[in-house]
C-alpha cells in the first residue's frame, strides 16, 4: 500500500497534465483471443450479458465511419461485456472487437464477403487458461473456434491529457485518421496511419475519460504511440482506479461479485433488452427489484 501511495503521488499530476497530452501504454495485463466460425455470434449471445448480436447488423446512418477517398468503410465500435457463472456472479470480462471488413462500405455492401465473421476480444491475463476452457465446456457442438492470439495481438490504452474533453466526434475521428484507412499514399500511410489490415483506436466502450482502446498486431507500433509519450501500464491502472473502474478477475472477485455492485450496468456491459445467457435471471431480479444496497466505491487517503 505505501509503494502504491507513493507511485500516486508522483504521477497523478504527471497524467492530468493535459500540456503534456495523452499517454499510451501497453496492456500486459490483459491477452487477446479469437472467436470465429458460424456460430459465434449465437454462441457468445447466449453467454455474455451484452447484446453481442450487435456486431451481425449493419451499423445505421449514424453510425461512426472512417473517412476515406471512395465509399468509406464502416466499423461496429467494441463492446464491453461479462461472463457470468450460473448463480449470476462475475468470473471474467471482455472487450469484443470486430474487426472492419476491407470491402465493407457505409451502404452495407461487401466486396469480399468470403470468410465467417470473426470477433477478438481482449480478456484477463491471470484467468486466460481457465476462461479458454470455460468457454469451450459450453461449445458442445457449436460451429466456432475459440482461439488463444495472445503472441499475435497486444492489447493497448491511449488515456489521460485531454483526451476526456473533446467530444465523441473529435476522439472517433482522431483516431480512426490514424486506424485503417484504404489511403492513396501508401508510404504516409505506413508512417502515420499504422497498418492496412483493420486494426484502429476506438473509444472505451465503457466511458469517455478512460480514453481510446485498441488490439494491434503484436509485432506493429500501433500508430500514436511516441517514445514520449509511452509509460508504464501501472499509470494506467493509477488513472483508471482514480476514475473508479475496476478491471479484470483479480479486482473484481471472480465467483463471488455481484456485477450491478461493481456498476457494470454504468459501465456498459450488460444488456437489459437482449435474451437468456448465463446468470440472467439474477441479474434481471436484482436489477428490477433494486435489491443490490452496496455498491463499490473508490477513495484518495492524504
Amino acid at each position: 500500500m505505501h509503494l502504491f501511495k507513493t507511485i500516486f503521488h508522483h504521477n497523478y499530476h504527471t497524467l492530468n497534465n493535459t500540456s503534456t497530452g495523452p499517454l499510451v501504454s501497453l496492456l500486459k495485463s490483459r491477452s487477446v483471443i479469437r472467436f470465429s466460425g458460424s456460430d459465434t455470434i449465437k454462441f457468445l449471445q447466449g453467454l455474455l450479458t451484452n447484446d453481442v448480436k450487435k456486431f451481425s447488423e449493419l451499423p445505421s446512418k449514424t453510425a461512426s465511419y472512417v473517412p476515406a477517398p471512395n465509399l468509406p468503410p464502416v466499423y461496429v465500435p467494441p463492446m464491453y461485456a461479462a461472463f457470468l457463472n450460473p448463480q449470476g456472479r462475475f468470473l471474467y470480462d471482455l472487450f469484443l472487437y470486430r474487426k472492419p471488413l476491407g470491402g465493407e462500405r457505409l451502404d452495407g455492401s461487401v466486396s469480399d464477403s468470403s470468410g465467417d465473421l470473426e470477433l477478438f476480444a481482449d480478456v484477463d491475463s491471470s484467468v486466460l487458461d481457465e476462461l479458454l476452457n470455460t468457454f469451450k465446456k459450453y461449445r458442445l457442438r457449436s460451429k466456432v473456434e475459440i482461439d488463444n492470439v495472445a503472441e499475435d495481438f497486444s492489447c493497448w490504452q491511449l488515456f489521460g491529457g485531454n483526451l476526456a474533453e473533446k467530444s465523441d466526434g473529435e476522439k472517433e475521428t482522431e483516431a480512426a485518421s490514424v486506424g485503417r484507412v484504404p489511403a492513396v499514399d501508401h508510404s504516409a500511410m505506413s508512417s502515420s496511419h499504422g497498418n492496412d489490415v483493420g486494426w484502429q483506436w476506438f473509444k472505451d466502450p465503457r466511458v469517455d475519460c478512460l480514453g481510446l482502446r485498441g488490439v494491434f498486431p503484436s509485432k506493429e507500433t500501433p500508430p500514436l504511440v511516441e517514445p514520449g509519450n509511452e509509460t508504464n501500464e501501472l499509470n494506467y491502472l493509477l488513472w483508471r482506479i482514480e476514475n473508479g473502474v475496476a478491471e479484470g478477475s483479480t479486482e473484481i472477485p471472480k465467483g463471488d461479485a455481484i456485477p450491478l455492485e461493481y456498476n457494470l450496468e454504468g459501465l456498459n456491459a450488460i444488456s437489459f433488452d437482449k435474451g437468456c445467457y448465463v446468470g440472467q435471471e439474477f441479474i434481471a431480479r436484482t436489477h428490477h427489484r433494486g435489491d443490490h444496497s452496496q455498491t463499490v466505491a473508490f477513495f484518495s487517503v492524504s
